[in-house]
Order: structure tokens, then C-alpha cells, then sequence
């Protein structure tokens, strides 16, 4: 009879090492460049353009473009013939530089321009330690960001009050009327975008009819009708005398619309919670309240982070739309400067285009990429 051998391995073989082309720089290229024979064709397209059109490009905004200058004439260019100008051998980027106040803070006055640059400093030093996960204090910290910034700054940048000059909503605009429609819009869409989902699905048929109503019918219209309504439409509805500021009309307009929006993308991450949350909960004598603050509510804004996002981004860019109503923030203000005789060049529009253009692509670049991170960050379902 033959004893049965038992071998037991006392140590795990050695992992061995990938093959050392599956990590260098061709197989990379190989595989995510030209890894059929269409991607190879797209591949070689794309970085002929690349090459064709990015020299053209970067001659034109960066190393041939007028940097300093006090009109139009610094930009303009003539043949060698010293007659016709032409003006197209590079972006004008000194009408961006003596127009740039301008765009970023509208007519207001320039003896007060303190005003508003504190506000942008209160608002950045309350706003980076509040997207900081690891800072304490957050409470506190959304208090005074979303209570008592917003009351500060309506002192400081309209006044009337301590000694501070006023100053009219009409002579506020460029990039400090898009920021201040999109924070007010921002911070009252998500709060008002949450109950409005909650009331649809609410039991109460009352509560629930009111909030339908309410959704679908703003949801069914442009912002420039709510804005047009605002503005035009509801004075009438008003006693003579009792006008309500255009600009606090505009505000209204703007958080009316993206709560509806918000709403919706709520309501989608609420019916993506398991049914057997919602028992859990009740299992544990969980009052209504309690239920959606602390179970439900939780894990519904987690899944739909990049929906919210992709509200708020909507929302910064349509306060383009505010020009409607005669108000003009950074697009509307830009585009209203190009009447200036003093700086009616050929390449005046497409440079300041541009510049409103990227500074768009800033703001809404910077909130898709926190975007992310706090997605990875609450992303509990694989290793980080």
C-alpha cells in the first residue's frame, strides 16, 4: 500500500514581475492610440490638425498679440503698402487689459471698488477651508458662509447702511453679477431642489399636486420666460410705488428655475435607494424626519453628485440670460463693450469672446474637478 504524500507550501511564490513592454511608453501608445486599425486612422488625424492648427493658434493668441496699449491703434495693423489696416496678426489683449475692470465689476463705482474685492476675499477665505473634508468646524463654517456671507455682502455691495455709500443694482455687472446670481442660485436651488423632491413623493396628495404643478410647469418654460416674467410681468402685479429691485427680480428667477431642475435630479437619486433602507430605518422607529436626514437623504446626494454638478455648471453659464432684462454680467458686458469706438478692431470681438469664454471654462472646469474628488471621496464601494 502507498502512503499518501502530502506536500504543504510553507511560502507563496514570488509575484512576478509584468512583462516590461506592457509598461513602457509604445505599449501605452499601442494600446490607447492604436489599438485597431480606425483608431490608428483617428489617431493620426487628430494630431495632424493638432500640429496644423495649435502653432496657428498659439501664434495668434500668445506671440503675436498686442499685450499694452490705450486704443484702437495698438492693434491695428497696416500692409506694406501703409494703407489698408488689417489687424488679424494676433489677439488684442490690450483692450482685454484696459476694459478689464470693467468686466469684472461692471459700472460700479471705482472709488468703491473695495467693496466688492472684500466681498471676493471674505468669500474665498470662507469658501476654501469649507471644501477642505479634513478642516473642523464645518458647521460653523456653512453657517457663516451661507448665513452671514450672504447678509454681509448685501451691505457691502449695495450699502445705505454704516456710512457706506449706495450703490444701485444698475450699476452692478460683468463677473460679480455672474458669481452673485450663481452662489444665490447655488445655495437656494439645493435646499429648495431637496424639499421639492421630497414633496413630490410625498403621501399628501395636497403637497404632492403643489409640487407637480410647480415643477413641470417651470421645467416647461426657458429661463429667459421666467426671467421675462420677473422683470416685466410682475410689476403690473404690484401696486404702483411697490417695485421690487430688478436685480433681486433676476435673483428670484434664477433660483426659481435651477430648484425645479434640482429638484428632479433629487427625486432620481431617492428612487435609486433599495426599498429595504427605507424599512431599515422604520425597523428602528426612525421618525419621517429623522429617516431623511440621516439614512435616506445621505446616500440619495451621494449618487447624484455629478447631476447637482452638472446643474450648478447649467446654471452659472444661463446667467448669460440675465441680459434680458437689461442687466449684464460678464458675457452681456463683454459683448456690449464692442460699440466702443475707441476699440473697434477687426480681432476685438473674437479676443474678448474668448477671454469671457475662459473664464466660463475656469469657473465651471474648477467645480466639474471637486466634482470628482468628493466622488471619489464618498465612494464607498471600491478601494481608493
Amino acid at each position: 500500500m502507498t502512503d499518501n504524500i502530502t506536500y504543504l507550501r510553507d511560502r507563496f511564490l514570488e509575484a512576478e514581475k509584468p512583462p516590461a513592454s506592457e509598461k513602457s511608453a509604445v505599449a501605452w501608445i499601442r494600446n490607447n492610440l492604436f489599438a485597431s486599425w480606425k483608431d490608428g486612422i483617428l489617431t493620426v488625424v487628430a494630431i495632424t490638425a493638432i500640429l496644423y492648427y495649435l502653432p496657428k493658434a498659439l501664434n495668434w493668441l500668445f506671440f503675436s498679440a498686442v499685450w499694452s496699449g490705450t486704443d484702437r491703434t495698438a492693434c491695428l495693423t497696416v500692409d506694406q503698402g501703409g494703407q489698408l489696416p488689417s489687424g488679424w496678426n494676433g489677439a488684442c489683449w490690450a483692450y482685454v487689459n484696459d476694459r478689464f475692470v470693467q468686466f469684472m465689476f461692471g459700472s460700479y463705482p471705482r472709488d468703491e471698488l473695495w467693496r466688492p474685492l472684500l466681498v471676493v476675499a471674505l468669500f474665498v477665505a470662507l469658501l476654501v477651508p469649507f471644501l477642505m473634508p479634513k478642516l473642523p468646524r464645518k458647521g460653523l463654517n456653512a453657517l457663516l458662509l451661507l448665513v452671514a456671507f450672504p447678509i454681509v455682502s448685501y451691505i457691502l455691495l449695495l450699502g445705505g447702511w454704516f456710512g457706506l455709500r449706495h450703490v444701485e443694482t444698475s450699476l452692478w455687472g460683468g463677473l460679480m453679477v455672474t458669481l452673485v446670481l450663481s452662489f444665490v442660485g447655488i445655495v437656494v436651488s439645493l435646499p429648495a431642489g431637496i424639499l421639492l423632491a421630497l414633496g413630490r413623493r410625498s403621501s399628501m396628495p395636497v403637497m404632492k399636486t403643489v409640487c407637480v404643478v410647480f415643477i413641470e410647469l417651470i421645467r416647461g418654460v426657458p429661463l429667459i420666460t421666467v426671467l421675462f416674467m420677473a422683470s416685466v410681468l410682475l410689476p403690473l402685479f404690484l401696486e404702483p410705488g411697490n417695485n421690487i429691485d430688478k436685480f433681486l427680480r433676476a435673483l428670484i428667477g434664477v433660483s426659481i428655475f435651477a430648484s425645479a431642475y434640482m429638484a428632479e435630479v433629487i427625486r432620481g437619486g431617492l428612487q435609486a435607494i433599495p426599498k429595504g433602507q427605507y424599512e431599515a430605518a422604520d425597523a428602528l422607529g426612525l421618525n419621517y424626519f429623522h429617516k431623511m436626514t440621516f439614512i435616506v437623504l445621505p446616500q440619495a446626494i451621494k449618487l447624484v453628485i455629478p447631476g447637482i454638478v452638472n446643474t450648478f455648471i447649467g446654471m452659472f453659464k444661463d446667467t448669460s440670460l440675465v441680459t434680458i432684462i437689461s442687466m449684464y454680467d460678464l458675457l452681456g458686458i463683454v459683448k456690449a463693450s464692442f460699440g466702443d469706438s475707441g476699440w473697434i478692431t477687426p480681432v476685438t470681438p473674437l479676443t474678448g469672446l474668448i477671454f469671457a469664454g475662459f473664464t466660463f471654462w475656469i469657473f465651471c472646469f474648477g467645480m466639474s474637478r471637486y466634482s470628482a474628488f468628493v466622488e471619489r471621496r464618498l465612494d464607498t464601494n471600491h478601494k481608493r
